[in-house]
């Protein structure tokens, strides 16, 4: 559901808000529309074609473009905490280089240091679980709803990236290692979002663990999507390469971020936080 909020309604409620002791605060990630999980499926295709341009292309090597990345992501970051609200222009950037940069960080375990699927996928899963840990017992929650200070958005962008990087180990695990080939994991991994879809309507799955165990399914589902309409034929793809997919795929999340930042569909309303004296 979109919020849209005029200057006057924000100023009169920032005044109202002033008197009665409280203050706002924004959340600093979009709403969970159909459009943000739109747009997160195809950052992961771009992360894992983009990933592979770079590399094929770039004469880098996966470490060399792992630290360009990085290096990429450190400052994209910094602009992303440095904003007192969500930005669409500032946070989707982040979404996709954060989607690089995990499919390098698999990427460098399995191929530079020859390091199972199997293994890395559950090393992945170990890290992300300390991290929900930490998180939570911090916290006090794991909601996304309440990204409103630098710790618990710095919990959250070090979830994001582990997602990131189990779902690329895992969707490699699945169509590569168990042989399910692209196109078939693609539909294994929608399949599974839709029954916790399903879950969660249905039979009350909890809103938070829904919403994580879709966003680490949703890695695996775009990889294997742009894996398909990227690799050769001879490979089991469709043949278009990483320049075309990447550009594609690019220009349509360009297209969907430059519409949410004029129309704000995607902008949650402020939460009312108690002033404490100093």
């Amino acid at each position: 559901m979109a919020h849209e909020t005029s200057e006057t309604t924000a100023a009169s409620s920032a005044d109202a808000t002033a008197s009665s002791g409280c203050r706002l605060r924004w959340n600093k990630v979009p709403e969970v529309t159909v459009y943000f999980w739109i747009i997160k499926v195809l950052c992961t295709t771009v992360g894992e074609t983009a990933a592979d341009l770079l590399n094929e292309k770039a004469g880098l090597g996966l470490a060399g473009v792992s630290v360009l990345m990085s290096a990429l992501l450190a400052v994209v970051l910094v602009v992303q905490f440095r904003t007192s609200a969500y930005r669409a222009g500032v946070y989707w950037p982040v979404v996709a280089l954060i989607s690089v940069v995990g499919t390098l960080a698999s990427d460098n375990l399995t191929d530079n240091m020859g390091v199972p699927l199997e293994t890395s996928t559950t090393f992945f899963a170990i890290v992300l679980a300390v991290v929900f840990v930490v998180w939570y017992r911090r916290e006090r929650t794991l909601s996304i709803h309440s990204i409103g200070t630098p710790g618990r958005e710095s919990f959250y962008w070090l979830a994001v990236l582990c997602t990131f990087a189990l779902g690329t180990a895992a969707g490699d695990l699945v169509s590569e290692r168990m042989g399910f080939g692209y196109w078939l994991s693609a539909v294994l991994f929608g399949l599974v979002i839709a029954a916790v879809t399903l879950a969660h309507f249905g039979l009350d799955l909890d809103a938070v663990w829904s919403f994580w165990i879709a966003y680490i399914l949703t890695r695996p589902l775009g990889a294997s999507i742009g894996d398909y309409l990227s690799q050769p034929t001879g490979d089991g793809g469709v043949g278009l390469g990483t320049v075309v997919t990447s550009a594609l795929f690019l220009s349509v999340i360009v297209g969907l971020v430059v519409y949410l930042a004029v129309t704000r569909k995607d902008v949650a309303q402020p939460q009312q936080t108690a002033r404490h004296a100093a």
